[in-house]
Order: structure tokens, then sequence, then C-alpha cells
């Protein structure tokens, strides 16, 4: 079963993984209302649909509306919901027939330093989760895999245990990320290993994970999926 990126959002605010603030909007009148309520001088507009690529992808309707674009008054932020809201939104992930976007999430801006991929799986192999990490955020994680390979890092890890922070030592050390973005780093990776156990997860992707000016690790995207199979033991999730 998959959500949507707001929903997912929720979940890591509730286990502690650091997120933005944001609004969910199903009108033009309420994106705006969002911006007003954030109350800073940018925010982002985001389609909300089951697939990834969202940035690139176009509105069949109007080719020239993005997926995802960063506006600067409410009424931007009306005229981009407009454009998505009810419409066919066309990624790399959708195939041509594009996904109908019913609501749009109005997020607040950040001051981004870096970008990082992080990712977590299960390696049937191992019988484990993996943790997986790149200095390639932004980019599609496929892209990334069959062209340069090497900038991805993987840790497996036990279930009952947790990742533990030799793991989380290794993985930085080879992003590059030393002093006060090493202890936030593991703050937030252990945090989000402990989500996708506990919440019986198949896939838990952020796409980019950012380093902010202040240090900060902060997940800018959120796709999550869960095994079907165990839903009965997440009511919340399934409602």
């Amino acid at each position: 079963m998959k959500i949507h990126e707001y929903q997912a959002k929720q979940l890591f605010r509730k286990a502690g993984v650091p997120v933005l603030r944001g609004h969910v909007a199903s009108t033009a009148e309420e994106a705006g209302r969002a911006f007003e309520e954030l109350g800073g001088a940018l925010a982002v507009v985001k389609a909300q649909i089951h697939a990834g690529g969202r940035g690139k992808g176009t509105v069949k309707e109007n080719p020239q509306q993005h997926g995802v674009e960063l506006v600067r008054s409410a009424e931007d932020a009306s005229r981009v919901a407009g454009n998505l809201l009810g419409n066919r939104l066309e990624t790399i992930q959708t195939g041509p027939e594009g996904q109908t976007v019913r609501q749009v999430f109005v997020e607040e801006g950040c001051d981004i330093a870096r970008e990082l991929y992080l990712g977590i799986v299960i390696d049937r192999a191992a019988s484990k989760p993996v943790l997986m990490v790149s200095s390639e955020g932004g980019v599609e994680i496929e892209k990334v895999a069959a062209e340069t390979p090497e900038k991805i890092f993987r840790e497996s890890f036990e279930p009952y245990a947790g990742l533990r922070s030799y793991q989380v030592r290794k993985l930085c050390a080879k992003l590059g990320i030393g002093g006060s973005e090493a202890r936030h780093a593991e703050k937030f990776m252990k945090a989000l290993c402990r989500l996708f156990v506990e919440y019986d997860c198949s896939l838990a992707e952020i796409n980019p994970l950012v380093i902010t000016g202040s240090g900060e690790m902060i997940a800018l995207d959120a796709k999550v999926t869960f095994d079907d199979n165990a839903l009965f033991r997440h009511p919340d999730v399934k409602e």
C-alpha cells in the first residue's frame, strides 16, 4: 500500500524524523490560504500522486506546469494549484497516461546547503532491511544506480537492533559529513530505520534529503509503502 507525501510526513514527524511545516489543499483557494498560514516569503506547491519524478513531470493539459513549483505569494500558490488540481501529471514513473492530481501539498521553504538521497528497502538475499544513501540527491536513483553505482552506499541492519552508531559513522564518512551534521544524521537515520521496522514498511525513501545551512538534516520529500500482509497490525495506517 502506498501513501501520499503529506501522509508520509505525518508519520515522519510522529517518529521524530525532521520535516518542514506544510498544509494539504484540494482547491486553489485552500492553497492560497495555506501559503498565508505558513507566513514565509516562499513556499513550494507539490502535486500529490503516487509516483516519483514530479519536479520534472508536466501537466498533460498544460505542459508548461510542472508537478513541483516554488511560489512567492498566495496568488502564485493559488495559480499553481489551479493548474495542477483535476489535471493529469505525467512523470517518468506514471507512463504517458499520467495520474490525476486531486490534492497538493503547500510546504514552507528552507535554506538548502546540500541534497542527498536516502532509502530503505528489504534486502531479500540478506533477509534484513538495508539503508542506502548517496550524494546524488534530487536525481532519479535508478539513473544513479545505472550510471554511477559507486556513489550509492549501503548498510544492512538487524530489525530488532536497528541501525548502529558505527554504521552511521561509516555512511557519514563516505558522504563527507562530520561534526554537528554527523550528530544530526545519526538521530535522523536511526529514527527512520525504527519507523521502517515498526510500521512494516517495504520502502521508505527521501529524495532529496537536505542538509540546511545550519547543519540540520530534513526530509524534503517522503515516499513510503507498506507490506499489505502486515496492515492488520496497523489499523491507523489502513484507515
